[in-house]
């Protein structure tokens, strides 16, 4: 990871903590340890996020062979695609800003289909 994604990590804000581990959680069930490591955070503040997501009934504990791993509910996958069509709609706006201004599109004529005349 290089100094500009790691300084971008240090200010992240709940919204983009929660949507990075809901990313995470699309794959498969995972420990804390493995989301912190994934998500370059610690233990502790992944844990105080995981209880927030299981409160809004987005991720949920799943106990197996006596260790707990959390995964991503239909309703979280649901807000994750939600936060990700967000996302990119944000990055076409910066695109549209950078770039001087709207995307032209063609202009739609009203035209009906012609009939037949035989």
């Amino acid at each position: 990871m290089n100094q500009i994604s790691r300084l971008k990590h240090l200010h992240r804000s709940k919204l983009e903590i929660c949507e990075d581990i809901l990313k995470t959680l699309v794959r498969k069930p995972l420990k804390v340890d493995a989301i912190a490591y994934k998500i370059s955070m610690d233990c502790v503040m992944v844990k105080w996020h995981l209880e927030f997501l299981k409160r809004n009934g987005l991720v949920e504990e799943r106990l197996t062979e006596g260790e707990n791993f959390y995964a991503i509910t239909e309703r979280g996958k649901s807000v994750f695609r939600v936060l990700s069509f967000q996302r990119k709609l944000e990055e076409q706006g910066k695109f549209i800003e950078v770039t001087g201004g709207p995307l032209e599109t063609p202009a739609l004529e009203n035209k009906e289909p012609k009939e037949d005349e035989n």
